[in-house]
Order: C-alpha cells, then sequence, then structure tokens
C-alpha cells in the first residue's frame, strides 16, 4: 500500500474538508501512479486515504477521513450509495427507463476521476484519473450489476483533454455488448439521440435537463398570450431550442459553428415533430448575435450556453469580457418583457461573480434586468460543499423589463 506526508499546509487544507491535496502539499510520496495511499500528516497523524497521480497537480484526492483502506466492499459500498441517491430523485424508476443519468458524478460522489452515466441501456464511463483508469472496469460492472434493468451496451469514453494532465492516452473503446444503429433518449417530451462514441463528453450535457425544462415552461407561459420567438446560442444538438418549440415557441433558431451539430438538430427537430419552427444557422454565435442586433432583431427568449470561458483561473479576466459582452448583446436582442437564460458551466466562475458578470452586461445595453432564479445542475450531479469544483453549473432566468413611457395629459 503507499503512503504520503503531507505538509501542514496540505493538512490545513484537509482539515477544511477540501478532499485534493496538490504535489507542492506533499512532503514525502511513496506510491506508485494510481495507489490508494495512506495520508500521513506532519506529525504522523492519520488524515485517511486516497487515490495517487503522478506528474498531476492534483496529487492525492482524499476518498476516506478514516476506517480500513479502501477495498472492493469500499468501492461496491460507495455505487450502492450513488444509485440510491438517484433512485431516491426518481431517475431509476420505470418511467424513466428511457431516460438519461448521470450515475457516478466523479469527486462529489467520493469516486475521483470517474463519470459513469446512463443513455437508456447504455452506460458510459469517463476517466479522468490514473487511480479512476484502474477502477473503471470493476465499477462499470458493479453499476451494470446494481441498476435496475439490464445494461444492453457498456462504453470507455475516455478521451477529455484533462487526461494528458495525468499522462494518459484518449481510450474509447466497447467494453462488452453492442450499440444500437440508432440510441435514443427520453427526457420529458423530448427525444433526441445521443454519439456517446464521438458527441461531447460522454455523449450530450445531462446537466443542463431540468433547466431545459424550466425555460420550456417559461415558454409555454409566454405562449398562452403571445407568438414567441426563440434564439438558442450555443445550441449544440438543439434540446433547449427544441423543448422550447415543444412548448409552443412559434419559432426557433439555433446557432452553433458545427455542422454535425446542425445535423443532429434538425434530425432531432423532425423526430419530435417541430420541424416547420426550428431553423438551425451554421455560426460563430457571438459574432452572430452583433450581427442580428446590428440587423434589429428580436426574440421573445434568448438562451446563450456557451462552452467553459474559464477553465483555469489566469483565465479570469478574459472570461469576464467574455460573459459581459455575451450578455450584452443576449439582452439587446429581447423583445420588452422577454427573458434570456444565459448558463456557464466555469467553475473558476462563481456564482456570485456570473451575477456581477450578468449586471455588467445588463448596464451596456442600458435595460433593466431581474434575476428570477439562479440555478444549478441538475440533482444527479451533486454540490459537494467542501468542493466548490463541483458547484460549477450556474444557469440564470433574467427578465427584461418593459419600458415606461408616460403619455400627455
Amino acid at each position: 500500500m503507499g503512503r504520503v506526508v503531507v505538509t501542514g499546509r496540505g493538512r490545513r487544507w484537509l482539515a477544511s474538508g477540501h478532499p485534493w491535496i496538490y504535489a507542492d502539499a506533499l512532503r514525502e510520496t511513496d506510491a506508485e501512479p494510481g495507489d490508494v495511499v495512506e495520508i500521513v500528516g506532519p506529525d504522523g497523524d492519520a488524515l485517511g486515504f486516497g487515490l495517487f497521480s503522478a506528474g498531476s497537480k492534483i496529487a492525492v484526492r482524499r476518498v476516506a477521513r478514516s476506517g480500513p483502506r479502501p477495498d472492493a466492499d469500499f468501492w461496491r459500498a460507495c455505487i450502492e450509495r450513488c444509485l440510491r441517491a438517484r433512485q431516491e430523485a426518481g431517475l431509476l424508476s420505470a418511467d424513466h427507463a428511457r431516460g438519461a443519468t448521470r450515475l457516478v458524478a466523479g469527486d462529489a460522489d467520493g469516486v475521483p476521476g470517474l463519470v459513469i452515466d446512463r443513455y437508456a441501456d447504455v452506460v458510459v464511463a469517463q476517466s479522468g484519473t490514473q487511480a479512476a483508469d484502474r477502477l473503471l472496469p470493476e465499477l462499470v460492472e458493479r453499476v451494470a450489476d446494481a441498476l435496475p434493468f439490464d445494461v444492453r451496451c457498456a462504453v470507455n469514453r475516455s478521451d477529455a483533454s484533462v487526461r494528458r494532465l495525468e499522462r494518459l492516452e484518449p481510450r474509447v473503446e466497447i467494453l462488452y455488448g453492442k450499440l444500437p444503429d440508432e440510441l435514443l433518449v427520453r427526457e420529458g417530451e423530448l427525444t433526441y439521440e445521443v454519439d456517446v462514441l464521438a458527441g461531447h463528453k460522454t455523449g450530450h450535457y445531462l446537466d443542463q435537463r431540468d433547466n431545459r425544462a424550466r425555460a420550456a415552461e417559461l415558454v409555454a407561459r409566454l405562449a398562452e398570450t403571445r407568438p414567441v420567438r426563440v434564439l438558442d446560442a450555443f445550441s449544440y444538438d438543439g434540446l433547449f431550442g427544441i423543448r422550447a418549440a415543444l412548448a409552443g415557441a412559434s419559432s426557433v433558431v439555433c446557432l452553433d459553428q458545427s455542422a454535425a451539430c446542425g445535423e443532429r438538430v434538425l434530425r432531432n427537430a423532425a423526430r419530435n415533430g417541430v420541424q416547420d419552427r426550428v431553423r438551425f444557422e451554421r455560426a460563430n454565435a457571438m459574432g452572430e448575435l452583433r450581427a442580428l442586433g446590428a440587423a434589429g432583431e428580436r426574440f421573445d427568449v434568448v438562451i446563450v450556453d456557451p462552452p467553459a470561458f474559464a477553465k483555469n483561473r489566469r483565465e479570469l479576466a478574459g472570461a469576464e469580457r467574455g460573459y459581459v459582452e455575451l450578455n450584452r448583446r443576449a439582452v439587446e436582442l429581447v423583445e420588452e418583457d422577454g427573458w434570456v437564460v444565459s448558463a456557464s458551466c466555469s467553475y473558476n466562475v462563481l456564482p456570485e461573480t456570473f451575477v456581477e458578470f450578468l449586471k455588467k452586461g445588463a448596464a451596456l445595453a442600458r435595460r433593466d434586468v431581474y434575476l428570477d432564479q439562479l440555478t444549478g445542475a441538475a440533482p444527479d450531479h451533486p454540490a459537494l460543499l467542501t468542493l466548490p469544483e463541483s458547484r460549477y453549473l450556474k444557469c440564470a432566468f433574467l427578465r427584461v423589463a418593459p419600458s415606461i413611457t408616460l403619455g400627455r395629459s
């Protein structure tokens, strides 16, 4: 069994509850890449057990504060705890059998570096650390055995760029079973296709599931009194926009710079019977928002869900410029008494910081904007209080107030 000794600073960091130990907080290391290691304080005090990574800035990720060394029983109990939480949330019920769920959410679920998602009866795992690579086959098998329905196929989709930081090569492979020719998932009224071998993340963005439903409910309320035009920028496969069309939007424009995404948008729109109200435009979303504003276009609901603008703290200044400009343009495009749904998946941008960026964008747009709701990820993406990095997704629902004009008496 490996062993690491932390510095006084490392011990204080662990005492705060954060499970990560950085390489510069290690005094001694006796471990191989991916080992389960005993964590020892500078005075020899036991601080628990963690998973060791050689070469990464995050050298150890704690998985247990005390007790015996984590073994097969430990990981079985961990998987059972993860699935129980999803079961209690109704995400593994018979009604949700054709749905999609994050079954294991990495560090926030106590399984550092490993994500396991379910798309209907296909399980997709993604490893980002040396230890997770070792654990992946065993834990995928435990998940499949514990699910209340049969798994048709299991996929290893470990090709995220973070693997380079761990000195790991990308791996995309079918672990067992056979993928269906067309993998379809249900989300409320929506049916959409998923490419688990080449799509983003493990195939899709499951964290926005509840926010897509909230945006659709908003569109449905507006559609009771007026035609609703929707703009879905950074649309990927168009799920925000297509759910809006299903909720009653009179027209939806989806913007993305990927031609492959555009093809899936149109197929998803046809699959859901809203192809006559959904249009795709291949464009740089930021530039297109400016062009639409200059052309005098207006929408009742504008959705902006960009990729992360700040992947580390050094990029925060540039991220601020990007978020402020993006939300300024979004607010400028909204009709009076319309809405902006604006998201950020940059975990380095804290919720209060994101709201500050939204405020600056509204000020530049010279509109009165109200924050109706600030939400996060769906509940199968848990936010561990002592791991702020797990509270990465922010989604703001913003109401743009109508102007007040006074007539002459």
